[in-house]
């Protein structure tokens, strides 16, 4: 989309000798000369209708106005920009942003602005027009798209590689932007059928005692896959297509000993995975697939201090060709803005607590330090004969016997 023209209206006439030079009060800072302050103005084209810019009680220039050090007025489909030089260039950067977006399509939201300044404050390589304009999926009037540039470029990823690792915290959109590739892929008849799994492990809870079938028992770990489903598929056809066999949700364990050819494979909750299972499951790759792992290192709920495939896999397959690792961080998080000031402060707990930790506290695949567990029980070989003796409860060195207790009843 060609740049929006707009017009420097320069304000640099020297002052005379008998007056001295007016000052311009800015946002930020002490008073500018007047010989310091430009203006330039945005003609925003007619294609492009002005409450859809500035949203709706002007909800979308407040915003902008406050994160912009030059004054910014509005005339009829004009944007007058007034400030220093530096921050008129960037304020017109943003504006251009903004109604390329509106210009192809896109509705301004407040999250999605805010986005948009923050890669232009960082310098992003790309446009955030380009960025936050790329569509997935779009259902009853909705667009799944990604809503931050490190989402966009594993989006990117998954395009371009067989095998790709989406890590980050909570809220990111690393299952759901995976999914919705997924749904994508089949719609294209780029693959023949989409397998969701997870491993079931309890997050400090106990399922396995509840009454029912071992599909009740299974369905509540299961169950997040199946609501983002619902957004991107139409509901009633998706028991079709699970009794088809073109949909399977089921747990890591069942994916032993299958070789998946033709699919888009998506294992969530991969933290949650042995180094083992991790193998496991990457060798299932068949011919025509795709693989997406995501997961969250931080809240590992393995059992027992069980070292997460997910962490080791990073640097097993790191080089690997083929295979990418794409990383999200708090500021990718698309939830109510409280998470990711939560996710930070977890993150700031992690680092100043980690010289009493062998790894992240908040991480639970590694025990803090004075935590006591069990030794694992030992075999001793009893000859070349096949019979083996185990240790008992005196030779235990935690064992009550030891202690002068009395030994537990059997």
């Amino acid at each position: 989309m060609p740049t929006v023209p707009h017009s420097p209206e320069s304000q640099t006439n020297p002052p005379s000798a008998a007056s001295p030079p007016k000052t311009t009060a800015t946002l930020d800072g002490p008073p500018l000369p007047s010989m310091a302050v430009s203006a330039t103005t945005i003609v925003v084209p007619p294609s492009v209708p002005m409450v859809s810019l500035l949203g709706s009680g002007d909800e979308i220039l407040r915003l902008v106005e406050r994160e912009l050090r030059a004054h910014v007025l509005v005339r009829g489909n004009e944007i007058i920009i007034s400030g220093a030089p530096a921050d008129n260039a960037f304020a017109v950067r943003v504006f251009d942003e903004l109604i390329a977006l509106v210009g192809q399509g896109g509705h301004l939201r407040p999250d999605a602005v805010s986005q948009a300044l923050h890669m232009l404050r960082n310098g992003a390589t790309e446009r955030p027009a380009d960025v936050l304009s790329l569509n997935i999926l779009s259902r009853r009037g909705r667009t799944i798209r990604p809503k931050t540039l490190n989402q966009k470029r594993y989006v990117d990823a998954i395009d371009e590689h067989t095998i790709v690792f989406g890590i980050g915290p909570a809220g990111t959109g690393k299952t759901y932007l995976a999914m919705a590739k997924a749904v994508q892929a089949l719609q294209a008849k780029q693959v023949n059928r989409i397998i969701l799994t997870r491993p079931a492990v309890e997050a400090g809870e106990r399922l396995g005692y509840l009454p029912g079938t071992l599909y009740d028992k299974i369905d509540p770990y299961l169950r997040p896959l199946y609501d983002a489903l619902h957004d991107m598929i139409d509901p009633d056809s998706i028991p079709r297509l699970t009794q088809a066999g073109t949909i399977e949700v089921a747990p890591l364990a069942y994916m032993r000993g299958r070789s998946l050819n033709d699919a888009f494979i998506v294992l969530d909750e991969a933290q949650n995975t042995t180094p083992e299972q991790m193998k496991m499951f990457l060798t299932r790759l068949g011919f025509g697939s795709k693989m997406v792992v995501t997961g969250d290192v931080t809240q590992v709920d393995l059992p027992g201090g069980q070292r997460s495939g997910l962490r080791v896999v990073q640097s097993i397959l790191d080089g690997v060709d083929d295979v990418a690792f794409t990383h999200l961080s708090s500021v990718d998080v698309v939830r109510h803005r409280l998470v990711g000031h939560i996710v930070d402060a977890y993150a700031r707990f992690d680092a100043e607590n980690a010289d009493q930790t062998d790894g992240p506290l908040t991480g639970l695949s590694y025990p803090s330090q004075g935590e006591h567990r069990a030794p694992p029980v030992e075999v001793r070989s009893a000859g070349p004969g096949p019979r083996a003796t185990r240790r008992t409860d005196a030779e235990r060195p935690d064992s009550a016997v030891r202690r002068g207790a009395a030994p537990p009843r059997r």
